[in-house]
């Protein structure tokens, strides 16, 4: 039998993504991004976001055709992040799925955004095995995850209570001075500083924090902690130290994120950690969960930046997964779920 080949369309925040995937061989990744519309909001706005998809999708899908040398009546199936994300942004990625599947007679997969940045390693490393662990940090999303079939069995073992990862990085950027989106802003500052200059808190890192949270994740706390240094250096009249600030902040996240994912997996006797997400593209976070891996014995697979943040081509290794493996498709009353929980790896 030959592999799948599957379109994938994301629409969940800013990146309007549509990629095309024969089995684990990427074919096409195309990505409009809208960021620069949101920089002098110093965040997404949703209404703004759902315009930009709308005017981005069909050029972005011609793109992706044209890249990977094929037409929409080639493929095997389309599939599209129907939630967790965006109300707006998600319906018009749905609606332009439905629209194709429905004038080209193709099975419609409503997959789940999350699980998606897992299954894109795929894409890279090939196959995953049964029973993995996942990262997953993005601006919305900090969880841990027991992956025991990518396309039926996901369970989370620990979250953030507060903000994610991604959006501590965004509001510490806005307090030091950082255009938006903060990480990449952070990642770079911080390369010229002292990790050290500061001992910012671990959140949820104490003996009575660890009986209810072992494995979940604050970041409030952390990002007052910077704010409280900021105006205390302000009121004193001195400068402070930008990279210093940045590799302090960053290293406390990193380093909570590491531990206890790495403490997750040992608990749960897992050798393979997949890290995805946008966040997975910061280098510090990259280069401290492997070092700590590797003394654990755990394989980490972790895609290339590029394939991290939100993109069509990790929907489309999810849908083509899930095609291969034989599961139904969803109904083209497909809703878009913006709460969708991640457990629920394709919609009925």
């Amino acid at each position: 039998m030959s592999e799948p080949l599957v379109l994938g369309i994301e629409s969940s925040c800013d990146e309007t993504g549509v990629g095309i995937v024969r089995g684990t061989e990427l074919l096409a990744n195309a990505v409009a991004s809208s960021v620069e519309q949101h920089v002098r909001f110093g965040g997404v706005v949703p209404e703004v976001a759902s315009r930009a998809h709308v005017e981005a999708m069909v050029p972005t899908l011609e793109q992706a055709y044209a890249e990977a040398g094929v037409r929409v009546q080639d493929v095997d199936a389309i599939a599209v992040t129907c939630g967790p994300g965006l109300t707006g942004a998600l319906l018009v990625g749905v609606a332009a799925a439905k629209a194709l599947a429905l004038a080209h007679d193709k099975p419609l997969y409503g997959v789940n955004h999350l699980v998606a940045h897992v299954a894109v390693d795929q894409l890279e490393h090939g196959r995953l095995d049964e029973r993995v662990g996942a990262l997953l940090v993005s601006g919305g999303h900090t969880e841990i995850l027991l992956v025991d079939d990518i396309t039926r069995d996901v369970t989370m073992l620990g979250s953030t209570i507060d903000d994610a990862a991604g959006e501590a990085f965004d509001k510490v950027a806005r307090l030091l001075g950082l255009p938006y989106p903060g990480g990449p802003h952070i990642d770079r500052e911080a390369r010229a500083g002292d990790s050290e200059a500061i001992a910012f808190p671990r959140g949820l890192s104490r003996a009575r924090d660890l009986e209810k949270h072992r494995f979940d994740f604050s970041f409030s706390g952390l990002k007052s902690a910077v704010a409280r240094h900021v105006q205390h250096e302000q009121r004193m009249g001195r400068p402070f130290s930008v990279p210093d600030l940045a590799a302090s902040f960053q290293d406390a996240v990193c380093d909570v994120l590491t531990r206890k994912t790495i403490e997750a997996c040992q608990a749960h006797g897992l050798d393979t950690l997949v890290v995805g997400g946008g966040v997975a593209a910061n280098g510090r976070l990259r280069a401290l969960i492997e070092e700590r891996a590797d003394v654990a014995g755990l394989t980490v697979r972790v895609p290339r930046p590029g394939l991290c943040t939100d993109n069509g081509a990790m929907v489309a290794a999810l849908g083509a997964e899930v095609v291969r493996r034989g599961l139904p498709p969803s109904s083209l009353d497909l809703p878009a779920d913006s709460s969708m929980p991640v457990t629920q790896v394709v919609a009925a």
